[in-house]
């Protein structure tokens, strides 16, 4: 597929997919008789990995690492996983924090919505009282 067809699959912009090719994060695409990029459909699998890295707050220095390991073949296993672990416990470390913000938020959130029902309450409590007109005149003995 050409480098148009790829960023429209994968949600890349083609600057993206480039610069990826360059730093190393993607390899080299085969060209076709033009010199155009023509890259098998297989990349959107290991685009679609790499964008799971990126979400989840993966340096792309860690990121090139993981590419060359695996570029080095099935011998860097072990290394690979190492480094997919220690960024797993960095993520679990990173969704603990965001729960506990996210306590923090339903807290106060339902402290505004327990305030907002006792002024609601109030409010129905409140006898209905008439009033008078403005400037009308109280009743007087004539």
């Amino acid at each position: 597929m050409k480098i148009g067809e790829l960023a429209r699959r994968s949600g890349l912009t083609t600057h993206t997919i480039r610069y990826y090719e360059r730093i190393g994060l993607l390899p080299y695409a085969d060209r076709d008789r033009s010199s155009r990029r023509d890259y098998d459909a297989s990349i959107l699998l290991w685009i679609e990995f790499l964008g799971r890295l990126k979400t989840t707050g993966m340096p792309i220095r860690e990121m090139l690492q993981y590419a060359e390991l695996r570029e080095r073949g099935s011998d860097t296993e072990p290394a690979r996983r190492a480094l997919l672990e220690r960024h797993r416990e960095r993520v679990r470390t990173r969704v603990d924090e965001l729960n506990a913000c996210l306590l923090v938020l339903d807290t106060k959130i339902g402290g505004y919505a327990e305030v907002e029902q006792r002024m609601k309450d109030y409010d129905a409590a409140l006898p209905q009282r008439r009033r008078k007109p403005v400037g009308a005149r109280s009743p007087r003995a004539r």
